[in-house]
């Protein structure tokens, strides 16, 4: 049986504050988009915390049997994106977040509080 929006969302949120990502943002976008029903948004502080961050929760919801279905952005570590399907995971370095504004993009969307890592 697979995982529920919701509990997709804590687990994202569970892993990547393990790894020290800050400043998340969920935002409610199904009724704006036919993309995903959820973007998390996220901060790291460098390339390499953006990709150890990005790469922890591949690990954690592969862990639950849930595969990443696209990747972009790894390599430079700039602006990673994972596609879950109905959740897209939008991590990003403080300064490309900053820059891109998708908060501001999307300012008509829901924001969801985060869950904490204890209720995963």
């Amino acid at each position: 049986m697979g995982l529920s929006p919701q509990e997709l969302l804590n687990l994202i949120v569970a892993a990547a504050e393990e790894k020290k990502g800050f400043d998340i943002v969920i935002l409610q976008v199904g009724h704006l988009t036919t993309v995903c029903d959820y973007f998390v948004i996220l901060s790291g502080r460098s390339t390499v915390q953006v990709k150890a961050i990005a790469e922890h929760i591949q690990d954690k919801l592969m862990e639950r049997g849930v595969p990443v279905l696209r990747r972009e952005g790894f390599r430079e570590g700039f602006w990673v994106l994972l596609d879950y399907g109905d959740i897209v995971v939008h991590l990003f370095r403080e300064e490309e977040r900053e820059f891109y504004g998708l908060e501001r993009l999307w300012r008509d969307a829901p924001i969801i509080k985060p869950a904490v890592s204890s209720l995963t």
